[in-house]
């Protein structure tokens, strides 16, 4: 009996609890289900905010139904049907022609302007061009034609871009249009000049260097060339007449033979005289 009083205050007090606050296990999921349908929910109200913000992000294009627009390029020239391909660093020239077809109210074209965007979306800006204003008033029936020209940068070559070329203009009452005559995906290409600054000095540089190897090579082998020159060339030296029985005689008069007989080194070397004593001695013969 005791272990079974004991058991009955451990287990009743829990079992009270359970039944007052209507708890049961099976609560905190159905929480947890509540929570992840409030979230689904606030994701999809984030998906249309988002999609609401880019609608109103897109640039608004509207045409007059009075009006007619033309477009032409004249450098590079471009022909219909073929992908436009721009040259990097060098000027890009086109004209807008625009047409009023309205035979009672004026239109005045007021400015055009360009710009490059990402070719995968054009909503996403690369580079603005300067928008020229021209303000010219357009008749009912007749024609006017503006030019452009812009640059592209060198830093673009190789890679394919989105051109949008737009016209602002308005009509007499004050409404205002913008449309885009040209809206297409273009390629930057870069023109392979056949002499740069760069390539010249270069070019320069190299020839510099090939006259200095020369003249060094040149002094090099002068130098070497003397050097050997000197080293081959001999002394020449005069041993004069050896041998006394090739020796004539006949010319010397008889006392300067005597006394080259008579001489110590027994006639091996001439006596020593002076101009006059050979004078004297000749004079004597």
């Amino acid at each position: 009996m005791k272990k079974f009083y004991v058991f009955l205050l451990l287990v009743l007090p829990a079992v009270l609890l359970t039944v007052n606050t209507g708890a049961s296990p099976f609560a905190f999921a159905t929480e947890d289900e509540t929570d992840e349908e409030l979230v689904d929910v606030e994701t999809e109200d984030a998906a249309v905010v988002s999609e609401d913000a880019e609608s109103e992000d897109e640039p608004e294009t509207t045409k007059s139904p009075d009006a007619d627009t033309f477009l032409l390029f004249t450098r590079p020239l471009h022909s219909s049907g073929s992908q436009l391909e721009l040259p990097a660093g060098y000027p890009v020239e086109f004209l807008v022609g625009f047409a009023n077809k309205n035979q009672f109210e004026d239109f005045i074209v007021e400015t055009v302007e360009a710009s490059f965007r990402y070719s995968m979306d054009f909503n996403y800006y690369i580079q603005n061009f300067s928008a020229v204003a021209f303000n010219r008033e357009v008749k009912p029936g007749h024609e006017a034609t503006v030019s452009y020209s812009f640059l592209p940068s060198e830093s673009f070559a190789g890679r394919p871009f989105g051109l949008n070329i737009a016209l602002n203009y308005r009509d007499s009452r004050g409404n205002q249009f913008s449309e885009a005559v040209f809206n297409e995906t273009v390629q930057i290409t870069e023109i392979d000049e056949g002499l740069d600054g760069e390539t010249f000095f270069l070019y320069v540089f190299l020839a510099a260097i090939v006259i200095l190897l020369l003249v060094l090579g040149q002094q090099f082998l002068g130098s070497y060339g003397k050097r050997k020159r000197t080293t081959t060339t001999r002394k020449v030296v005069e041993t004069g007449t050896t041998n006394s029985k090739d020796v004539d005689y006949e010319w010397i008069p008889a006392e300067t033979l005597k006394q080259i007989q008579n001489s110590p080194k027994g006639g091996k070397s001439s006596p020593k005289q002076s101009p006059r004593q050979r004078k004297a001695a000749k004079q004597a013969s």
